[in-house]
């Protein structure tokens, strides 16, 4: 390639010798205008870290400068960048305008284009030039302007403004997932925070719950306590008053013979043995009834091994000595559980009480990996076939009231799952034995 073509190459001279001034000066400006348009590009691309709207008014601005335009119009395309704004813009004297009801007649008509079909933003126009705006090479609006009269408007013009509506679209989107970045790490952060306070809010009602389950057992080993003991206490009362009218009239018997001539003084003296015996026992057992009584509130709650021993001090030493040993691992029960063992111990050591003449009770509780045994045994005369035969028969018919406690014991053995059985004792009596299995949450 000669000299003379490499520089026509290069600025766009093609003509002869003759006219190679002419042509080199006007090269020469095309020349000096892009270097101009570079810099306007560079200083509107600055602009970029002041948002969006600030970015979009100085590629306007230089856009309408680099043609010389009596006004410029820059649009987004309908349905395309839908977080973008400002949707569309103008420059006409000067000043920026975004209602349309303002825009010139074929401003209006290059609006149109720009926002429904924005792919012929690259074909020629009737009026003024158009130039389209892409974003991953799918048209997104573009640039129209009126150059000014006499304005002759090159392909390197057109490039410029190509490239800063294409920035412009770049910055756009960019201000879009950045929003959405910025929208997104709020909506976590918010979220995030929600979810501490619910946990924090959770922890704190759990806390609460944890707490109301304990004061309810509480309350509920004390109810079982108090309801044995007020049991204990009633039936109790029925047998004082027995006990101290029949000393009573012992009493006045013996008052009678005395007045008659020739009294068998040793005949006396045994019914008044007699009287002192009703009423010595009468006496323990108003104790007993005292002391069921007056000893609930004043506890504490415990475990289960700790009620029963609290329990056995209910029937007191003096009329039966009971015993309690714990074997295996103590783990916690339910309330319901725990409330049912006692009052099915209670109710067993009340009957050792009353219907037997026993003087000592032993209470065994197992702790076993998948079960619970409780056994209660005494010393006394009872017949476990003929309390086999009465459990029996209570499930039939209600017996006028008789021996309802077993069929009661019964009853809320088979609601915690288990089993009750009724043998001989090693010691002599009665021998109850119920399995339960341990609770799932237990175990």
């Amino acid at each position: 390639m000669t000299t003379e073509n490499y520089l026509g190459a290069l600025t766009g001279v093609r003509s002869g010798k003759r006219s190679f001034y002419p042509e080199y000066v006007r090269t020469a400006e095309r020349l000096e205008r892009a270097v101009g348009a570079l810099d306007r590009i560079s200083r509107a691309l600055v602009r970029t870290g002041e948002g969006p709207r600030a970015l979009v008014e100085a590629v306007v601005r230089a856009a309408a400068e680099h043609v010389q335009a009596d006004w410029l119009l820059f649009a987004v395309a309908d349905g395309a960048l839908r977080a973008a704004r400002p949707r569309f813009l103008l420059l006409t004297g000067g000043t920026l305008v975004e209602d349309e009801r303002l825009f010139p007649a074929d401003a209006l008509a290059h609006l149109r284009v720009l926002r429904t079909r924005p792919w012929e933003a690259g074909e020629p126009a009737d009026t003024g030039v158009r130039v389209p705006m892409t974003l991953d090479c799918e048209p997104v609006g573009g640039i129209a302007a009126r150059p000014a009269p006499g304005m002759d408007i090159a392909a390197t013009d057109l490039a410029v403004l190509r490239v800063l509506a294409n920035q412009a679209a770049v910055a756009l989107h960019n201000s879009y997932l950045v929003h959405a970045t910025m929208q997104l790490r709020g909506r976590t952060e918010a979220l995030s925070e929600a979810a501490e306070q619910q946990a924090r809010d959770l922890a704190a009602r759990n806390a609460e719950l944890q707490e109301t389950q304990r004061r309810l057992i509480e309350v509920m080993q004390r109810q079982a306590l108090d309801d044995e003991r007020h049991r204990i206490a009633r039936e109790l009362h029925d047998s004082v008053t027995q006990d101290v009218l029949s000393a009573g009239m012992m009493i006045e018997i013996c008052r009678a013979e005395l007045t008659e001539p020739g009294a068998d003084l040793g005949a006396l003296r045994e019914k008044l043995t007699g009287a002192k015996d009703l009423t010595r026992h009468a006496v323990e057992r108003l104790r007993a009834a005292i002391y069921a009584l007056h000893h609930s509130e004043s506890e504490p709650s415990g475990s289960l091994p700790v009620l029963l021993e609290r329990l056995s001090t209910v029937h007191l030493p003096t009329d039966l000595t009971v015993s309690v040993s714990v074997h295996g691992e103590p783990v916690p029960l339910p309330g319901e559980a725990e409330h049912s063992l006692l009052r099915i111990t209670g109710e067993a050591l009340f009957n050792t009480v009353m219907h037997t003449n026993a003087a000592r009770a032993r209470i065994r509780l197992d702790y076993r990996a998948d079960r619970i045994r409780l056994s209660i045994a005494d010393d006394g005369d009872g017949d476990p076939a003929q309390l086999r035969r009465m459990l029996r028969l209570s499930s039939a018919t209600d017996l006028a009231g008789a021996h309802r406690g077993l069929a009661n014991m019964r009853a809320r053995t088979e609601e915690l799952g288990g089993t009750l059985s009724i043998r001989r004792s090693r010691i002599g009596g009665i021998l109850l034995l119920l399995e339960i299995p341990l609770p799932r949450e237990a175990a």
